[in-house]
């Protein structure tokens, strides 16, 4: 099932008003983004940086971690009235104009 970045947010909102009762304050749903970030960011340290997996972190799931992530960046675009489809598209707008020929010209993105 194919779903756009609009249909998500539409989707974790009906859910949040039927299954998950009302949305945390948005303070709440921060804190537990960042929470989130962590456990994707620990994950991706020990998976691609130099640390190793400890025996209690039997079988993490990357996937899981991202959807967690964005479960809840959707749900604070929600909560402040922010449409990502939008938001994105004005995104790459801004991204395309200011850095052009920015990362081209990057020395330290050279091959080597």
């Amino acid at each position: 099932m194919d779903i756009t970045i609009r249909e998500a947010q539409q989707s974790v909102d009906r859910w949040i008003r039927t299954t998950g009762v009302r949305y945390f304050n948005e303070l709440t749903n921060l804190g537990i983004l960042m929470e989130e970030v962590g456990e994707l960011s620990r994950l991706m340290v020990r998976k691609y940086g130099e640390q190793s997996f400890k025996e209690s972190e039997n079988n993490p799931d990357m996937e899981d971690e991202m959807a967690d992530v964005l479960w809840v960046l959707l749900c604070l675009a929600n909560q402040t009235g922010v449409d990502l489809t939008d938001a994105l598209q004005k995104n790459f707008q801004k991204k395309t104009s200011r850095d052009r020929t920015r990362h081209q010209d990057n020395e330290k993105l050279k091959p080597r």
